[in-house]
């Protein structure tokens, strides 16, 4: 179990923290890219009520394309979990053309930390003053710089300097109490109500797909149902 940080040693942690191979671990199995032309839909790991899943959480929900879509896939990722970032990286940009562009999908993406790095990429994340995902895709582009940095908090200065930040406002960001206790409620009601224990961990109409997964993967599940 991670220990429990308030603000005052949230940034204090980020120094000097070697990121645990365990947080590595906890993240879900990644699956290869270079799939066969015709590809079996993933089987679900169990289910949850859509409109138990899309209640209001401690924070606004992040999301992308039409509420009324046919299809509302909800993420919960953690900013240092490398499947997240291959999924962001490799999969996303044809997800989103393909699905959430064309008004097929409405994409949520919530907080699912695993430690205190995670916990401050998305802090400064809600702090972006209206550029969250575009803070969320830079952090996971830049993933091997600063998750793993001997002084994470110099590095993620430097990065959220590209976003707009201050030394003062980055400060200031990351010693909210509130916001990191916010962020900390949506991961502990997706541990309790909805059984997420790995990251990235998909709900798709509310079955369960935890893994990242490759665009012919994420088709074969969502297709039939558009």
């Amino acid at each position: 179990m991670l220990p429990s940080l308030d603000r005052r040693n949230l940034l204090a942690a980020l120094v000097g923290l070697p990121m645990s191979t365990a947080f590595l671990s906890a993240a879900g199995p990644a699956r290869a890219e270079d799939q066969k032309a015709a590809v079996e839909a993933p089987k679900p790991e169990g289910s949850v009520d859509v409109k138990k899943l899309m209640a209001p959480e401690a924070l606004p929900d992040m999301s992308m394309g039409k509420s009324d879509a046919p299809v509302t896939v909800i993420e919960y990722a953690s900013m240092t979990c490398p499947h997240c970032a291959e999924f962001d990286i490799v999969t996303f940009p044809a997800f989103k053309k393909k699905y959430i562009d064309a008004g097929k999908v409405y994409y949520v993406l919530r907080e699912f930390p695993f430690d205190p790095r995670a916990e401050a990429g998305f802090m400064l994340a809600r702090c972006s003053k209206g550029k969250y995902f575009a803070m969320v895709d830079l952090l996971f582009h830049q993933q091997d710089h600063w998750a793993v940095a001997d002084d994470a908090k110099s590095a993620l200065l430097q990065l959220s300097k590209l976003a707009g930040f201050t030394q003062e406002s980055f400060t200031a960001c990351l010693t909210d109490q509130k916001l990191l206790d916010q962020i900390r409620s949506v991961k502990n009601r997706a541990e309790k109500d909805f059984g997420v224990d790995a990251t990235p961990t998909f709900f798709i109409n509310g079955k369960k797909y935890p893994g990242a997964m490759s665009i012919d993967e994420m088709s074969a599940i969502i297709d039939p149902l558009v």
